[in-house]
C-alpha cells in the first residue's frame, strides 16, 4: 500500500481533473447543452465560485483543499436536486455533476489529510 505522500501527487491530479471537468460541465450545460432558457441562461454564473479555489488547487496549497470540499458541497446537492426533478439530458447532467463533485471532495479531503504535517517524513 502507497504511504501518504506518494499519494499527493495522483489526489493532486484526480482534484484538479474534477475541478476542471466539473467547470466545464457547468459552463456547457448552461450555455449550450440544456440551459433553462433558449440561448443560454444566467444560471451560468454557478461557475464563478469554481474558480476561486482553481489556483489552489493546481498549485497544491493544503488550505485550498481544506476548504474547497465545503464549496463543492453545494454542487453536489445542486447535482442532486436537479437529477431528481428534471429529465432527459439535463437529469444526466445533473448525475455527471453528481459524480464529478464527488470525486473532487474525496480527492481534496485525502490531499489535505495526507499533506498534514503529521504525515510527513522525518
Amino acid at each position: 500500500m502507497k504511504t501518504g505522500m506518494s499519494m499527493l501527487k495522483p489526489l493532486l491530479l484526480v482534484a484538479s481533473t474534477s475541478l476542471i471537468a466539473l467547470i466545464f460541465l457547468c459552463l456547457a450545460w448552461e450555455l449550450w447543452l440544456a440551459p433553462l432558457r433558449p440561448g443560454g441562461s444566467w444560471l451560468v454564473l454557478k461557475t464563478v465560485p469554481l474558480l476561486a479555489p482553481l489556483m489552489g488547487i493546481l498549485k497544491g496549497r493544503r488550505y485550498t483543499y481544506q476548504w474547497a470540499p465545503m464549496l463543492i458541497l453545494a454542487y453536489f446537492s445542486e447535482g442532486v436536486m436537479r437529477a431528481w426533478s428534471e429529465h432527459g439530458l439535463s437529469q444526466a447532467l445533473a448525475f455527471g455533476e453528481i459524480a464529478l463533485s464527488m470525486v473532487f471532495f474525496f480527492a481534496a479531503i485525502y490531499y489535505a489529510k495526507f499533506s498534514a504535517p503529521s504525515h510527513r517524513p522525518a
